[in-house]
């Protein structure tokens, strides 16, 4: 369990920017429960989610520079969370799949040929003696543009994703899973764009760009 609680490049809760982020959750009055669930409201919705922003270049992915955003993917957001609890001494993980939106995709499929989402991250909190899964990406004012509640988690119960929307319509699946890991796989991640997304990545190449805002 240890593993799940060590700083790392990535899981950087050691920097000043963690530390002042979390400092108001290092408060006796609160049980770890109390902690993963205010964090994660904290970072679901003070973080916009933005799918449309891929970098090539490791030190954007560092939760530290995360936290300096105003927005952020799927990938940067659980980065985030994951320093965060790890800082308060709560063992977390990453955790990337393959998901299909259904419902907002239009501009998505317009920018990266595709409905699917790859690889999207994730966190594995050990919380009350069990592996719980949670999804901080999408902040509310999002959710409510999408006519689909926001993604609440109650400390028990994994939260991954709102599978209909507030008209039964179908908004999100999971159509893969690649499993967790102690500390972002950097190289996976880079290597999954290429192959789910590869007419994209090679026109960001062509241009000589390490990091791309579509």
């Amino acid at each position: 369990m240890k593993t799940y609680l060590n700083p790392t490049y990535f899981f950087n809760f050691e920097s000043e920017t963690i530390q002042k982020l979390i400092e108001e959750f290092k408060n006796d009055s609160l049980n770890d429960t109390d902690k993963v669930k205010l964090i994660y409201l904290k970072i679901r919705d003070n973080w916009r989610y933005n799918p449309y922003s891929i970098s090539f270049k490791k030190e954007n992915y560092r939760a530290s520079a995360v936290a300096k955003k105003q927005d952020g993917h799927c990938i940067d957001k659980s980065t985030l969370l994951i320093a965060c609890l790890r800082g308060l001494n709560i063992p977390t993980r990453i955790h990337l799949a393959k998901v299909k939106n259904h419902i907002g995709a239009a501009r998505f499929l317009e920018k990266f040929g595709s409905n699917e989402i790859s690889p999207h991250g994730m966190v594995s909190v050990f919380l009350n003696n069990k592996w719980i899964k949670m999804s901080p990406a999408f902040n509310k004012e999002l959710c409510y543009k999408c006519n689909v509640d926001p993604l609440d988690f109650d400390g028990e119960n994994d939260a991954l994703f709102q599978e209909f929307d507030k008209l039964g319509q179908t908004f999100m699946e999971y159509i893969n899973d690649y499993g967790h890991f102690e500390d972002l796989p950097k190289d996976f991640i880079f290597n999954n764009f290429q192959e789910n997304y590869p007419e994209l990545i090679e026109k960001v190449k062509a241009m000589g760009l390490t990091e791309v805002n579509i």
